[in-house]
């Protein structure tokens, strides 16, 4: 590095990968650590807090006297590269580190990260789950001190089975304790975390979950509480929910009725998801739900994973790393997530579609919350998509494509699943009702099945 390139860097200002200091210091060894536990950087010695290059006295042994100091004083141990850049005037020592492979380093048993342009202590579960992303390893892959096969019921196993022969169109030739041995559920014939949360026999006071019903923000008229298996949990606690929502009993001139809760089941089903997989259990606090008269809220132990950021799961701009991957990998074996990390972005969209405003989503306390509300979108009526039903097909079009044209109006990408789910009825009563408002040209298909898009005629 020269003269020039160093002026040039001084000016970006102290970030998360660079940092100044006048002197040799603990402080910089802090630095060092918190850059290799992140993303890299450099710490320049002999430039003031305000970017002013002041210089540092050094000597020939100096320098490698602050390296030797560094390497002893972390673990692992961490050797930074260094540049000096000298001047007629003034000394500049550069120490560059890598992102360290090997997580988390720490200084005298203390572990720092770099958050923007300062270093912040790790708590004990950012300790671990550098540790645990390191070996490329997850916490529930890990053996189970405390259970072993007696406490995982076979019932259970063997019903999971069925369902993962039946999804994946294959037969599983061999038992239940060889599926779980070739699965990794099972690790050296021992019971992994993972394990016991997904097929506990009994009492699994890990998984615990309390639902309940408010009427106002204090008083309780319903709840449930939950500690078993998660695949259970999952069934109990979407009955719970649906039992206590206002539910609208449509009629369309078939056989069967139509229902519409108050919010869209599948949203509600894929948070509920979302919950059981990417929960904290080390955290010894319960996940949460609040069922109000004007919201419902979901409250889970962890915040987000992976170094991921609210404003990441907004704008769909991440990777999904999922904190537990054996339970993640277990419920997609069977299809009941298609893919890590796509489950916000369908909570967003069913919420859209269903005609209520968008969830809140953000981190709580020292978890994760997302509140879903009953209120509805504001969405301007469009006169002539209303003028095009009333006056076009008065009674030849129902209520349930009359819905399907609003919906399209909303997201004119809507798909055809998304469109049965929302209406509650079979994929091919939609396709049937597609026909006839095509034929009826109130509605146009405009490119292929998929990538096009819907149009309502005459808006």
């Amino acid at each position: 590095m020269n003269k020039t390139q160093l002026l040039d860097l001084i000016s970006q200002g102290e970030s998360e990968t660079l940092e100044f200091k006048a002197s040799f210091t603990k402080a910089v060894i802090e630095t060092l650590v918190a850059f290799s536990n992140t993303q890299g950087g450099q710490v320049l010695i002999g430039v003031g807090d305000n970017g002013k290059i002041i210089g540092v006295s050094i000597k020939e042994e100096t320098v490698q006297k602050w390296v030797n100091e560094i390497k002893q004083k972390t673990s692992p141990q961490i050797v930074p590269y260094v540049d000096i850049i000298e001047s007629e005037t003034n000394t500049v020592v550069v120490l560059n580190v890598i992102d360290y492979p090997i997580k988390p380093v720490s200084y005298k048993d203390r572990y720092y990260k770099r958050v923007l342009n300062s270093n912040h202590i790790m708590n004990l579960s950012e300790v671990a789950n550098e540790h645990l992303r390191t070996i490329n390893e997850s916490w529930d892959y890990y053996i189970d001190p405390n259970h072993n096969i007696e406490d995982i019921s076979f019932e259970k196993v063997n019903r999971y089975i069925q369902e993962y022969q039946i999804k994946n169109d294959v037969s599983v030739k061999y038992n239940s304790i060889d599926f779980l041995r070739k699965q990794e559920i099972l690790k050296e014939g021992k019971l992994t975390f993972g394990a016991y949360l997904l097929f506990a026999k009994d009492l699994c006071i890990i998984s615990d979950i309390q639902v309940g019903r408010f009427k106002g923000n204090t008083k309780i008229i319903d709840s449930l509480s939950l500690d078993t298996d998660l695949f259970t949990e999952l069934d109990e606690i979407l009955k719970f929910i649906k039992k206590n929502l206002m539910v609208e009993f449509i009629f369309t001139g078939e056989a069967a009725r139509e229902e519409k809760y108050d919010y869209p089941i599948n949203a509600i089903r894929e948070i509920v998801i979302n919950m059981l997989i990417h929960r904290d259990y080390r955290d010894s606090s319960s996940s949460l739900i609040k069922i109000f008269d004007d919201r419902i809220e979901f409250y889970n132990p962890g915040k987000l994973f992976g170094g991921i950021t609210i404003e990441n799961l907004l704008t769909d701009n991440y990777t999904s790393k999922p904190r537990n991957k054996l339970i993640a990998k277990a419920f997609r074996e069977i299809r009941k997530i298609e893919r890590y990390g796509s489950g916000i972005n369908r909570i967003l969209t069913e919420c859209t579609n269903y005609g209520i405003i968008k969830p809140k989503i953000e981190e709580f306390a020292e978890g994760f919350r997302v509140t879903i509300f009953k209120e509805k979108l504001d969405v301007p009526v469009n006169d002539t998509v209303n003028d095009t039903v009333n006056d076009t097909v008065n009674d030849t079009v129902n209520r349930r494509q009359t819905k399907i044209i609003e919906l399209i109006n909303n997201n004119n990408r809507i798909t055809i699943n998304q469109l049965a789910d929302i209406c509650k009825v079979k994929r091919l009563t939609i396709v049937r009702d597609l026909k006839l408002l095509k034929k009826l040209n109130i509605i146009i298909r405009i490119g292929p099945a998929k990538g096009g898009h819907w149009e309502v005629l005459g808006t």
